[in-house]
């Protein structure tokens, strides 16, 4: 572990202890707080001594660090640590320019890759990045983000995040849509995907024995780690997704060739924006005829229907059909 992550672990430590008014900290509880941390996720060759304790405490009430509004309590010939302010904490605070350091190296690293095939998205995540922590001197903000600050569920992110990182069984409690009760069952978390501003899960369903079940986030009622072997996928999961919009992969459906057409209005954001990688299109008078290669689903029919009048469905057949039948259901 780096020397500056050992660092913000410290940090953190005694940012938890002196939140802590039902405990009195002496510089020797601190220290062993401290250490405690360290040998856990690092080893015993990482522990600190008290020259190091109070460099770390010097450094939290400096203005480089959080300025942290510490009070020493006198106790007989002792004194023990704890904030004036018991809501303090400098997890709520600015970031200080020892982290900003940090992200900008980071920033440095990513920027390397901007270039390359597949890492598109650093181009967008780098000035959202800079923009929402200030890492640019800006008097105003500049960029807005789509985003649902009351999207259901999204506090199981992390969650499942870190279970399939450390490759953790779940017991998941869920109700999906069709149902009127919730349901349990054994989890092994393989993949996370965002679509439409929801969050969806991957993995392997024990019970049923389906590599592939798919969780809502917003549907998830509870989780929880349960002692099991954890089963590692068998899926490249960016193919498995290549060949479809959205998140829903029929079974035992092929790739089919998809023909779309649009008006001259519609026409500017579909070439700008394709609907998918496989987007191929060419002008037919004052139309615009998409052709698209993937798996017909229902985010594929929400994604036309959304268009209105300015597309047309031109094949396949089927496809064309379920539009009609959806559009007369929506005027009923």
């Amino acid at each position: 572990m780096p020397t500056n992550r050992n660092a913000q672990l410290r940090y953190k430590v005694l940012d938890q202890c002196f939140r802590n008014p039902g405990r009195k900290f002496f510089w020797q509880d601190l220290l062993d707080e401290i250490n405690k941390a360290l040998e856990e996720y690092n080893g015993p060759e990482s522990k600190i001594k008290r020259r190091q304790l109070f460099d770390d405490i010097k450094f939290m009430e400096s203005d480089q660090g959080w300025s942290i509004p510490l009070k020493r309590h006198k106790d007989g010939r002792k004194v023990y640590y704890r904030y004036e302010d018991a809501d303090f904490s400098i997890s709520n605070q600015p970031l200080n320019e020892d982290e900003k350091s940090q992200i900008q190296s980071a920033i440095s690293v990513l920027s390397r890759f901007s270039g390359a095939p597949q890492f598109e998205w650093v181009q967008e995540m780098i000035p959202v990045i800079q923009d929402r922590l200030g890492l640019k001197q800006n008097s105003r903000e500049v960029i807005s983000i789509e985003s649902n600050i009351d999207l259901k569920g999204i506090e199981h992110l992390g969650t499942l995040y870190d279970a399939i990182v450390n490759e953790l069984v779940l017991r998941v409690e869920y109700q999906d849509f069709k149902s009127d009760e919730s349901f349990e069952l054994t989890f092994h978390p393989h993949f996370l995907k965002q679509y439409n501003n929801r969050w969806f899960a991957f993995g392997l369903n024990e019970e049923f024995e389906i590599p592939t079940w798919n969780l809502a986030l917003d549907r998830i009622q509870k989780i929880d780690q349960i002692q099991g072997d954890y089963v590692h996928p068998e899926i490249d999961w960016n193919e498995y997704f290549f060949d479809i919009i959205g998140v829903t992969r029929p079974d035992d459906v092929e790739v089919e060739e998809v023909v779309l057409e649009f008006t001259n209005e519609q026409a500017p954001y579909i070439v700008t924006k394709p609907l998918h990688p496989t987007q191929k299109h060419e002008w037919n008078g004052e139309k615009l005829m998409v052709t698209i290669k993937v798996i017909p689903n229902y985010e594929l029919e929400s994604l036309i229907l959304s268009f209105g009048e300015k597309a047309k469905v031109f094949e396949p057949e089927s496809l064309r059909d379920k539009i009609q039948r959806r559009r007369e259901a929506s005027i009923l």
